[in-house]
């Protein structure tokens, strides 16, 4: 079984319906464990009724607590959600709380350091204190490891350096549609088309693999230079939340199985498309979509 980790944000995202648990890298943890991974969560919460219940939640999931590290100064993060009628969610992420103090720890740096892969993001490093725990939690990996920087460009919380040294450490990339025209303004990257436009940007940080989503429009994957595109699946959307960061657990996984690009991409679109179909970020998979990801598994 491979051990995945992921670093940065966990949060409660306070939904009109209520808080449901949230962050990209939880999301994406808590759906690499789903889909049958050693999943290790390294964050940091307060020592409040929303930190208990974290804790409670991933103890019900079967998760890993020793890496949630914890605050007694600062709360446990919480983001208010203002979700459209087409279930399009915008975030107001409240600042001074418990995952901007992360701290690059010896457990930390252990889980890193025996991680096939390890995810984090740009959110997570947008205090110069997290910034400077993340790289050097991924300093710690193992070079044969996948370090997948998942950018996730929220509000005013990232900088051209967190996102130019994050590249530089990381071998593969996931973005969206949204935040890759960002990305090339910022870099100066200029390309007729998005292929030209990942092309470039593997290049330029020699990148072993890229994933661009694309909403209800699917995805694009790059993999040594060659392109797989999906074109999304029919879905009745609950909400958005949550469906990128279990596209990056499943595209992972199949990185990390060396599937064809094709069944990555297919599967991949198949559980972001259940979880837009479900309410909040973590909702349970379905047998059968988990069965997809199971180590004995025929690849067709």
């Amino acid at each position: 079984m491979n051990r995945i980790v992921a670093i940065g944000e966990i949060l409660w995202d306070l939904l009109p319906a209520g808080p449901v648990l949230g962050g990209a890298p939880a999301n994406f943890a808590f759906h690499a464990h789903a889909l049958g991974a050693d999943s290790v969560m390294i964050s940091r919460i307060g020592a409040d009724a929303f930190g208990c219940a974290i804790t409670d939640r991933f103890q019900a999931e079967g998760l890993r607590t020793d890496c949630l590290q914890v605050d007694d100064q600062a709360p446990t993060g919480t983001v208010s959600v203002h979700l459209t009628p087409a279930g399009d969610a915008t975030f107001t992420i409240h600042e001074g709380v418990a995952w901007d103090r992360l701290e690059a720890d010896p457990r930390s740096l252990a889980a890193v350091a025996a991680a096939a892969a390890v995810c984090f993001g740009s959110l997570g490093q947008r205090t110069p204190g997290a910034f400077a725990a993340i790289q050097t939690l991924i300093s710690a990996a193992k070079p044969s490891a996948l370090l997948i920087f998942d950018i996730n460009l929220r509000q005013h919380f990232y900088s051209q350096k967190v996102i130019e040294d994050s590249l530089h450490r990381a071998n593969v990339l996931k973005l969206n549609e949204t935040e890759l025209p960002i990305l090339a303004q910022l870099l100066h990257l200029e390309a007729p088309d998005d292929r030209a436009l990942l092309s470039s940007l593997a290049t330029r940080f020699n990148l072993k693999a890229v994933a661009l989503t694309r909403g209800g429009r699917g995805s694009l994957l790059w993999r040594e230079g060659l392109f797989s595109e999906h074109p999304g699946l029919p879905v009745v959307v609950r909400d958005t939340i949550g469906a990128g960061d279990s596209f990056t657990a499943a595209f992972t996984i199949g990185l990390l199985s060396r599937w064809p690009l094709d069944l990555i991409n297919d599967r991949a679109n198949r559980v972001a498309a259940y979880v837009c179909s479900q309410p909040g970020a973590t909702p349970n998979l379905p047998a059968d979509l988990r069965a997809e990801f199971s180590p004995t598994q025929t690849i067709t």
